[in-house]
């Protein structure tokens, strides 16, 4: 079929780059014929609209011995080519959409190649070619079985009777079906603590897919040992499209570097934040943030204001590792009664940490309360935190998370508005986890003086150390 240059024109009257986005199209039809142009009006995230060009055909894509033709559609946006096309999969009736690392639920598509557009290097012919050889490695579509075709046409029927208020419906099948979603993992950092929270969340089957995202160069000790013993259902990857769809997100990336100060040290871990969590948090926009990079406080903090999501569904490891093992050694080392009253370890990491317990008072006295908790930090001031006992913490932390457990924890939480702190910053704070991470923080419901001085302390600086921050 002939390519209508003049007919494209026309319907590109209001495109900023008319002519070279005409030029564009005109070499993605010596590569690709059979592309049908159309503008139609595309509606934003932000429900506004636009008309837009677009183009639908199929792309080739060769798997285990088969060649498949995969339709897509591109809308090419009004700045083109300085902004790149938005890419979806447009499955068939009988298609189903096999979300991954480069395609989500709505067959929206994400590749390096578009995260990293930069005209005049960046073309679509390009970005073609690559999709051709990410859907290689992983095929996006899948056919229909004559089973789910018709599972398809009952859930129609169950969601026309849904919205003509019938309740007495047969949903025993939709129930398992939506069981089965799939959980997905993202441990960023090849590091030791990395690598010892993957083989911590691995070992409890936490995960239906875990990815391991090691930013650093070549392959180093355990992580070449993870490419040697290959784990189920772990996928090591350094493109960070690879994390996409997680449920959690965890950060175990710090600076090695050998920095003159302290405030070196952290803005150097900062400043690998502000490469990482935008575009995790793009890739992953409902996910629970986990961070266990250090100072935790801080880079919580940190994660926080780079990914705009709410404080609830960022939180930092914090104390949940000392408040475990403080438990511990009250019930189990010291053998002390404490009629099922909980204790744990809040504020900040290091020498401020405190103690707090919960229940009522008249369980045990206050005096008796802190003698058994003064016992216990000082055998506690003997464990370290190695890099196996973080991870096995952090697999905790996400049994929690992506079980949505409904279990407390001592973990970093927004601390503004507890305890008369008035500033952003994140403390550790006895909170309630589920899938949509914090769901409760637990509130004093007596006079602590003592605890509240300990935290506001802490609380100031903090805030001192993050005005120091370049973000």
């Amino acid at each position: 079929m002939d390519f209508d240059c003049e007919g494209l024109r026309r319907l590109l009257c209001k495109y900023k780059f008319r002519d070279l986005t005409v030029e564009e199209l005109k070499n993605v039809n010596m590569f690709f014929p059979h592309f049908r142009y159309s503008m139609d009006t595309y509606v934003f995230k932000d429900d506004s609209q636009k008309d837009l060009l677009n183009f639908t055909g199929t792309i080739p894509v060769m798997y285990q011995g088969n060649t498949y033709n995969i339709p897509i559609r591109l809308w090419i946006l009004d700045s083109h080519p300085f902004a790149p096309p938005i890419c979806f999969l447009k499955p068939t009736a009988n298609m189903e959409i096999s979300v991954g690392k480069h395609v989500d639920a709505q067959g929206r598509i994400y590749l390096p190649y578009l995260q990293n557009w930069s005209h005049p290097k960046s073309v679509i012919v390009g970005l073609i070619k690559e999709m051709i050889a990410k859907f290689q490695e992983e095929l996006p579509l899948y056919s229909l079985s004559r089973s789910d075709e018709a599972r398809q046409v009952d859930l129609l029927a169950y969601i026309a009777k849904i919205t003509e208020g019938v309740s007495d419906i047969n949903s025993k099948n939709w129930a398992n079906y939506e069981n089965k979603t799939v959980k997905k993992i993202t441990v960023v950092g090849g590091g030791e603590l990395g690598v010892a929270c993957t083989l911590a969340i691995s070992a409890k089957g936490l995960a239906d897919r875990l990815v391991l995202l090691d930013l650093s160069e070549g392959t180093k000790g355990g992580m070449m040992d993870l490419h040697i013993f290959n784990l189920p259902n772990v996928e090591i990857s350094k493109d960070p499209s690879a994390s996409a769809h997680s449920n959690v997100v965890i950060f175990t990336v710090n600076s090695l570097g050998n920095s003159q100060s302290y405030l070196d040290v952290v803005q150097r871990n900062v400043d690998m934040f502000r490469a990482l969590v935008p575009a995790l948090g793009h890739h992953s926009p409902n996910s629970v943030l986990l961070v266990a990079s250090q100072p935790v406080e801080v880079m919580t903090y940190v994660a926080w204001k780079l990914s705009a999501f709410p404080a609830t569904r960022v939180i930092g490891i914090g104390c949940n590792l000392d408040s475990q093992r403080l438990q511990y050694i009250i019930t189990n080392v010291l053998k002390a009664q404490t009629s099922g009253s909980p204790v744990w370890v809040i504020g900040e990491q290091g020498e401020d940490k405190v103690t707090k317990w919960g229940g009522q008072e008249e369980v045990m006295s206050r005096n008796a309360q802190v003698q058994l908790s003064g016992r216990a930090m000082e055998l506690l001031r003997e464990k370290g935190q190695r890099s196996w006992s973080v991870g096995l913490s952090v697999a905790d932390l996400v049994d929690s998370l992506i079980n949505d457990k409904k279990k407390v924890h001592s973990v970093s939480v927004l601390a503004k508005g507890y305890y008369d702190i008035n500033s952003e910053v994140f403390l550790s704070l006895p909170c309630i986890l589920g899938a949509s991470g914090v769901s409760e923080v637990i509130r004093s419901t007596g006079k602590e003086d003592r605890v509240t001085e300990k935290l506001q302390g802490s609380a100031s600086s903090l805030h001192d150390l993050q005005q120091q921050l370049k973000l």
